[in-house]
């Protein structure tokens, strides 16, 4: 009986042992096939790193640096302009090669579409702006560019809007003895995109609003681990409180403009001085809309977070910039008090005029060199349609590929000593805010940012103010991290004082 069990119990052994090795085997096989992707011809160098986790942990490493970002610039200097990796589980394909990249921007809907990691697209929404191709992106997209596009913004009433919101908050900066000048441009900025998005909103729900978005915005990119304390799940819960107050404006604005009309149905009033919420609301109350309400609550929600956060770190930076580079502060002076000398005696107001705001070609300069240096979309997502084969490799048709802006605003052989702060490299070059294979801060293609002439107009009407009225000495901090966006861990504490002369 004993040797009968023994055998029992040595044959369980071998079956155990057997089946362990199987299943080494199988994880060997798992590795060695995420490590080898299945290609139809030969993919670009590099690695796919752990199985699942990918190089996602490099990717989010962060350095002190204006640079081109550590986890980009090693693989470049081992791999060149095109290489493989993962991230966040999904295989991608990273590009500085400017062919390349002006390729995906044209090629939209035939080779490539807009795609986002998973992660990524439950922080903004499943369907933000984004994610929507073909006539609905279109749709969409003209509908913000037709309140947020060049027409629009030469209204005088857009220019004083934007005009009272810099003034009031210079004027209230310059009575403190420090101002954290990312948090006060980020408050400026923000409370004017609600205002404009949104109409007047009670003080407590734009508190709530903007204290949401702060929460959001910092754990923006970082990595997707959903566990109390991490910055992802701020990230995630700064959304869900933010939305919860656009849901509840969303549906107060529909009842206070839909009172019942002639044969049943419904007709739109406006009572609310016609701002972007009330195209919205027009577009989700037609017979047959081609806007839902959980895109219209996305939408709103990807602009507030774009108009702000860019902007005011763009800002930001500009100011830093400035205040290190004493002589093209100099110059960018000089042209906004020509401004101010050229201006016709007994006009009525001291305001901006769209034609002032078109000669300042020098702030011009500053912005594009600024957001040039800034990179604050470290990458630039599609997904390849089909099997792509350039320059002898093969992208496979599922696959991510990530445009680098840094990797192109930082080459030295497109901008000599990339990292030195030179606006007049942007001399003579007009056009090139409407992006272009060497220049692509505001996106390219038709993704190109529809908010670009927005935030610029709000960068220069901030310079001009402050370069005329006021002055402004550093206090501490201004360390800049990329991880891998741009940010100021220690923030940037300045002294704004108003002119005397």
């Amino acid at each position: 009986m004993c040797a009968y069990y023994m055998r029992l119990s040595g044959a369980g052994a071998f079956a155990a042992l057997v089946l362990l090795m199987l299943l080494l085997l199988l994880l060997l096989y798992a590795a060695h096939r995420w490590r080898n992707p299945r290609c139809i011809g030969r993919l670009p160098p590099g690695s796919m790193g752990l199985p699942l986790v990918g190089e996602t942990l490099q990717f989010f490493s962060p350095e002190a640096s204006l640079d081109v970002p550590r986890f980009v610039r090693h693989r470049l200097a081992r791999h060149g302009p095109i290489f493989k990796t993962s991230l966040v589980g999904h295989p991608v394909v990273v590009s500085a090669d400017e062919k390349l990249n002006y390729m995906v921007f044209q090629q939209e809907g035939q080779l490539f579409q807009s795609w986002y990691p998973d992660s990524f697209v439950e922080i903004l929404g499943r369907d933000n702006v984004g994610e929507q191709q073909g006539a609905t992106f279109k749709y969409l997209k003209n509908m913000v560019f037709r309140y947020f596009g060049p027409e629009s913004l030469r209204e005088e009433s857009m220019i004083r809007d934007v005009e009272h919101a810099v003034r009031s908050s210079l004027c209230t900066w310059s009575t403190m003895p420090a101002v954290e000048l990312k948090e006060a441009v980020s408050a400026m900025v923000f409370d004017l995109s609600v205002n404009k998005l949104l109409g007047l909103v009670e003080p407590s729900r734009s508190k709530i609003l903007r204290r949401s978005f702060f929460d959001f915005v910092r754990g923006l990119i970082s990595f997707p681990l959903y566990l109390p304390g991490t910055a992802y799940y701020s990230c995630m819960k700064g959304r869900q409180s933010a939305m919860e107050v656009l849901r509840e404006v969303l549906e107060e604005r529909k009842r206070s403009v839909q009172v019942p009309g002639t044969g049943g149905g419904m007709e739109t009033i406006r009572r609310h001085g016609g701002d972007f919420l009330d195209h919205v609301i027009q577009e989700i109350t037609k017979e047959k809309p081609l806007v839902t309400d959980r895109m219209a609550l996305d939408l709103m929600f990807v602009l507030l977070f774009a108009s702000f956060h860019t902007t005011s770190l763009a800002l930001t930076l500009a100011v830093k910039l400035l205040a290190d580079h004493p002589h093209v502060l100099e110059e960018l002076t000089v042209e906004h008090e020509t401004i101010l000398s050229e201006r016709k005696a007994g006009r009525e107001s001291d305001g901006i005029t769209w034609m002032e705001y078109k000669s300042m070609n020098i702030t011009s300069q500053v912005i594009n060199e600024t957001v040039r240096l800034a990179n604050i979309a470290p990458g630039i997502f599609r997904k390849a349609l089909k099997d792509i084969r350039f320059k002898g490799f093969t992208i496979p048709a599922g696959w991510g590929i990530m445009v680098c802006p840094p990797a192109v605003h930082l080459n030295p052989d497109i901008y000599p000593d990339p990292l030195t702060f030179n606006p007049a490299r942007f001399k003579d070059k007009p056009d090139i805010n409407r992006g272009s294979r060497y220049f692509m801060a505001f996106g390219g293609g038709l993704r190109s940012c529809v908010g670009a002439d927005f935030s610029k107009l709000q960068m220069s009407i901030f310079l001009h103010f402050l370069v005329t009225r006021y002055r402004w000495k550093n206090l501490g901090g201004g360390k800049i991290v990329r991880n891998p966006g741009l940010e100021f861990p220690d923030g940037y504490h300045i002294q704004i004082r108003h002119c005397d002369y």
